[in-house]
């Protein structure tokens, strides 16, 4: 539960009662102080989320006060009053934390808005918190799936190198996590990289780290990702890109458990758990020559293939339901579920990109939703909306076009570059021609409108 208590600093008291009074009305727990040293007692006291003070109430240094405070509890908002306008003032406020800077005699419309405002964002905050430190777990109700569970819980408290096969999107960093998170080494770091988004050059000193002076650039040691995981595990992500000669390099890991770094002249012990994936047929791989078959076999101590959405099926009515709730308390939505219609059109969709696909058509019709339930109208993620613009902006000979504000053609082209980039935000970017942040500020334009709704 939120604490919605509120701590007034203000010396003059006519201007304080008034406060306390607008505030106890709107339903919050008001309390107030006049000097540093109350000021700091009741916030040790209270708990308070939120500060209205006074920027030049005598005796107290504001900003110093406000820099004091939220070193020792970065949780509290500030809210600035002040008798003049000044803009020197303002972004001095800013600059200490300060969330608004309010003139004074402050009006009761005023002072309601910036409190729904700044606990609403609370409490967005803390439940995107509880989310991320809920545990990881795996939603199935798949017989497949379940035996795979099963087998991962198995293995997980082992030394012994894994390798995780499947299409792309069905959940093999998910997978590794979890072996991760069950077992020994859980609190120690889990440290994945991605083979294929590195050139060769950079892969290697990545991994196994380099020494002062081992190339031109080399100004100093560092550290790579098999010594930073230590005691833990590496994730080596499509490790079919990985090039010839570093192959034989993390063979010597396997075999050896340790590693060489670039320019250094002493092997370096490392106890780690390797866990790596793919999403390609490793067999052609080495049958092309591309890949070590002794390598394969040090990977594949344990093999783990994980099914594609659409050999699963039965999974989609339980995902979706577990994107639902998860969207809901990141977005601070209250969409209960989806429509007999929509569901169906989920369950009849070939869903290329698995469980990243899926999860990416819940965050987006989610958005889009404007009332308790997904519609197929919210989902935007195949070519049925193709037709549609086109028909906006290609009518027939002697007909006039059907025009649409701006603002919804721009938002339906957005929808539709995402959803032919399975809601990878860089490719979507890349296809309508913006920068990726203004892509993201788009979105978020269309969320808080969404809200205002």
């Amino acid at each position: 539960m939120i604490n919605k208590t509120i701590l007034i600093i203000e010396d003059e008291l006519k201007e304080r009662n008034r406060l306390l009074k607008i505030i106890e009305d709107l339903g919050y727990i008001a309390i107030s102080a006049t000097d540093g040293q109350e000021i700091l007692n009741k916030i040790k006291s209270t708990s308070c989320s939120l500060i209205i003070m006074n920027q030049k109430s005598p005796d107290i240094d504001g900003f110093g006060l406000m820099k004091k405070i939220y070193l020792e509890n970065p949780d509290i908002k500030f809210v600035v009053l002040s008798s003049e306008p000044s803009v020197e003032d303002a972004v001095s406020a800013m600059k200490a934390g300060a969330i608004d800077f309010i003139l004074k005699p402050v009006e009761i419309d005023h002072i309601k808005n910036l409190l729904k405002m700044v606990f609403d964002q609370t409490e967005n905050e803390n439940q995107l918190k509880n989310y991320k430190n809920k545990s990881l777990k795996l939603v199935t109700h798949n017989k497949a799936m379940r035996r795979l569970i099963e087998l991962v819980k198995q293995v997980a408290d082992s030394r012994a190198s894994i390798l995780i096969q499947g299409e792309s999107g069905t959940g093999k960093e998910l997978i590794a996590r979890f072996i991760h998170e069950n077992s020994s080494r859980k609190n120690k770091p889990f440290v994945a990289i991605n083979c294929a988004a590195l050139p060769e050059t950079l892969l290697e000193s990545e991994l196994f780290g380099y020494e002062k002076g081992a190339f031109t650039g080399a100004i100093s040691r560092k550290t790579g990702k098999f010594e930073l995981a230590n005691g833990g595990t590496v994730l080596l992500d499509e490790i079919t890109e990985m090039q010839f000669h570093l192959q034989s390099k993390l063979l010597r890991v396997l075999q050896e458990r340790e590693i060489d770094r670039v320019g250094g002249t002493k092997p370096i012990q490392v106890d780690v758990r390797v866990i790596a994936t793919t999403n390609r047929d490793i067999k052609a791989s080495i049958e092309k020559g591309d890949f070590r078959e002794d390598l394969f076999y040090r990977l594949n101590v344990v093999p783990i293939k994980i099914p594609p959405l659409r050999d699963r099926k039965e999974d989609i009515p339980i995902l979706t339901q577990h994107f639902v709730m998860k969207y809901n308390e990141i977005d601070n939505r209250n969409v209960k579920g989806l429509t007999d219609d929509a569901l169906a059109r989920l369950m009849e969709h070939p869903f290329k990109g698995n469980v990243r696909e899926l999860e990416n058509v819940i965050e987006r019709s989610i958005l889009l939703s404007d009332g308790e339930y997904i519609k197929s109208k919210d989902f935007l993620w195949d070519n049925d909306c193709e037709p549609q613009l086109e028909e906006e902006f290609n009518a027939p000979e002697g007909e006039e076009p059907s025009v649409a504000p701006l603002r919804d053609v721009e938002k339906k082209l957005i929808m539709q570059a995402l959803g032919k980039t399975n809601g990878n935000r860089t490719h979507a970017a890349n296809i309508l021609g913006i920068s990726v942040r203004t892509l993201r500020n788009k979105l978020n334009e269309y969320k808080e409108t969404m809200k205002n709704i």
